[in-house]
């Protein structure tokens, strides 16, 4: 059964990785500001932003919504295609002004449904960035789906390679308990075995997953995908 494997999968990297403790953030906001910024880049370039927006003192709604995007642009230099995430995120704090009152407590107490449609109106908030604001920034049990998920499902033989977001989505929410600190960890869990291990040229020798989910016709197909330049994502 699906239920059966997909938390078999979750006790084995647990046991091998232990806690991740994601997502890293000092407050709700910092966390749906690394949610955004992120996109594209990586952690550590999201950061040094962060910090910029922290030295500054305005890492916070009211905080962003005073400045104009001259002022803020600068700031999110770090963060690669910083005109475009200064637009996101001014556009990200609008909403939450206009529908919220800067509310971040308000927010969090808006029905999941709602809340995610919402935001998915939101300029550059794609279903990632939206259910990792829900997840990490609200505590709202909703699975993120990313490349890495993507990729280890799918050389797994869990998922098609053209498998939709609420696809695979949907394969976590149905078949695990509906729970946000389940959810955190073993979609963090997921992104340190494709960070580390299952990278687009896997070590499939070194993977915890071995003997669970990897078959050896399944790994035998990966290796030749590898040879042709092929392999997914």
């Amino acid at each position: 059964m699906m239920k059966n494997r997909l938390m078999k999968i979750y006790q084995i990297l647990y046991e091998a990785y232990g806690p991740q403790d994601w997502w890293p953030g000092e407050s709700t906001f910092e966390v749906m500001v690394g949610a955004i910024l992120t996109q594209n880049t990586s952690w550590k370039n999201v950061e040094k932003s962060i910090g910029r927006l922290k030295e500054r003192g305005v890492l916070s709604p009211a905080g962003i919504c005073g400045l104009n995007k001259t002022e803020l642009a600068p700031l999110l230099r770090s963060s690669g295609y910083f005109h475009i995430k200064t637009d996101r995120l001014k556009a990200f704090v609008n909403f939450l002004f206009d529908g919220f009152g800067g509310d971040l407590l308000k927010m969090q107490r808006a029905p999941l449904k709602e809340l995610r449609e919402k935001l998915l109106s939101v300029k550059g908030i794609g279903p990632e960035t939206a259910d990792s604001i829900l997840l990490y920034g609200l505590g709202k049990p909703i699975f993120v789906i990313d490349a890495y998920t993507r990729r280890i499902l799918f050389r797994h033989g869990m998922i098609s390679e053209k498998a939709s977001y609420e696809e695979v989505q949907n394969l976590f929410m149905e078949n695990l308990p509906r729970n946000e600190k389940l959810f955190n960890e073993y979609h963090a869990l997921l992104v340190h075995l494709g960070k580390w291990v299952c990278k687009k040229v896997p070590k499939c020798d070194i993977c915890s997953l071995n003997g669970i989910a990897h078959s050896a016709s399944r790994e035998n197909k990966i290796k030749r995908a590898i040879k042709k330049k092929n392999w997914y994502p």
